[in-house]
């Protein structure tokens, strides 16, 4: 379950913003939002790669529920996972890279390390 940042959303907006944002990432191995957003997002994202990393059809189907797209589900537990299979955690990396000139909110990159 995420952290306790509520990101001005409902929770069901929440959820699917940041299933989103995790599929995403997963996707391309990089992404750019807030801060705050990319904090939310680095412990999902981890917890996909580590149900990759044992593959079963429980986590598998797991992952499914989570991740909105199948072949994202499919590139976890076929590429990413073996990737980092000697590491123990700690597979994203959060760098900060300045403000936004619109709303002055706090950007960060968020990547797979």
């Amino acid at each position: 379950m995420p952290g306790t940042r509520k990101l001005g959303k409902p929770t069901d907006q929440r959820m699917a913003m940041l299933r989103q944002q995790v599929t995403d990432l997963l996707d391309k191995g990089r992404m750019e939002t807030t801060v705050s957003r990319a904090k939310e997002v680095a412990p999902l994202a981890e917890k996909m790669i580590s149900l990759g990393k044992n593959k079963s059809l429980a986590n598998y189907r797991q992952a499914l529920a989570f991740i909105t797209r199948e072949d994202v589900a499919k590139k976890v537990f076929d590429e990413l996972a073996p990737k980092y299979a000697e590491r123990s955690g700690g597979y994203t990396r959060i760098t900060r890279i300045g403000t936004r000139r619109g709303d002055a909110a706090e950007l960060a990159v968020i990547e797979l390390v």
